[in-house]
């Protein structure tokens, strides 16, 4: 499983880069809608708003925040109760991805996809849109608390890896950091650029679908990469007698082991070369390590650990036969090779 860190900055990038225009899309008119009926009623605004016209667009996207990290929250328990593995993981991964896919197409006009775009009941839709209406001082804080009843699609997908997270506190992590990303744009459409908004309604829609479309491939492709589904390729393999970070060494029992050291964004070596039916211990080495890299996996196996910050994590990978171990970080960003041979040399 990911780290909370890890996924908190992928809900916050997700969310800056993808999710703005596409929430604001969905929601916006909603606040934009109570503070413009609020202006023109023309009453004095109660004390606690007194404090400025940004009150409530902070107040709706407060109770956004808080919304979405209690669902987030809710998701990672169920997450962390049927305890996905590795291949579960990139399985949703993947399905987050094709959901992507689906909607960014929507957004470019490709009518052959819109009977295929999950779409909330309409009586959430109409419900909370009778809410716009009111007057009251806590509407805005109401409507965004209820904006988690209808969904962007990014907001979709972002849900389904809160759900791969499989715990508490990571899936508020990332439901938090996405409602955060979309902040400042939101805000912008939402509270400074109603008419605009409408005018470039189109043109935005369009950019924001290819923004869609391009972070929908790259979680295709950690997804696959994730469950093994994507040829990796060969890569140059480092062999015994190479520098500590990837030496492979064989004990006096005649257990080999292998040391890779983990930094944030990269395994040196990338690969190695061991001996096949030998029993094998991997080490990984940690040192100021951070991000998504620290949330282990060897999806052939099964295995998932999360690396300590600085320190030294072992696997034990049994006896191998002939062929190709991959291993990765998480989210299917970073991983190397153990290319295990009967030739019964490492040289």
């Amino acid at each position: 499983m990911a780290s909370t860190t890890a996924l908190f900055v992928t809900g916050v990038t997700t969310g800056l880069f993808a999710g703005g225009a596409s929430c604001a899309a969905v929601q916006g008119g909603l606040l934009a809608g109570a503070v413009g009926r609020r202006a023109k009623d023309g009453a004095a605004p109660p004390r606690a708003e007194r404090g400025g016209a940004f009150a409530p667009v902070l107040a709706f996207l407060g109770a956004k925040l808080v919304s979405h990290a209690l669902l987030g929250a809710a998701l990672g328990l169920l997450g962390g109760a049927v305890q996905p593995g590795p291949r579960t993981q990139a399985t949703l991964l993947v399905a987050a991805a094709v959901l992507m896919v689906l909607f960014a197409l929507d957004m470019l006009g490709v009518k052959a996809v819109r009977g295929f775009v999950p779409r909330p009941p309409a009586s959430w839709g109409r419900r909370v849109r009778r809410s716009a209406k009111a007057t009251g001082s806590t509407t805005p804080a109401l409507l965004g608390f209820l904006t988690v009843l209808i969904p962007c699609g990014v907001t979709l997908s972002v849900e389904l890896i809160a759900v791969t997270s499989g715990s508490v506190l990571a899936g508020a992590a990332v439901m938090a950091g996405f409602v955060l990303g979309t902040g400042p744009l939101f805000a912008l459409l939402g509270f400074f650029l109603r008419s605009a908004a409408r005018m470039w309604q189109g043109r935005l829609t369009f950019v924001t679908g290819v923004v869609v479309l391009v972070v929908a491939l790259w979680t295709l492709g950690s997804g696959l990469r994730l469950g093994g589904w994507w040829p990796q390729g060969e890569r140059p393999v480092t062999a015994a007698g190479a520098p500590a970070a990837g030496a492979v060494t064989t004990g006096p029992d005649g257990r080999q082991t292998i040391t890779v050291r983990a930094s944030t964004t990269t395994f040196s070596p990338a690969a190695a070369l061991a001996t096949a039916g030998v029993p094998t211990t991997l080490v990984i080495d940690t040192k100021g390590s951070g991000g998504c890299i620290r949330a282990f996996v060897v999806p052939d196996l099964g295995v998932q650990k999360i690396l300590p910050v600085t320190g030294r994590t072992t696997v034990d990978l049994g006896t191998p036969g002939p062929g190709t171990l991959s291993y990765m970080c998480s989210m299917g960003m970073y991983g190397g090779q153990i290319t295990f041979t009967t030739s019964g040399s490492t040289t």
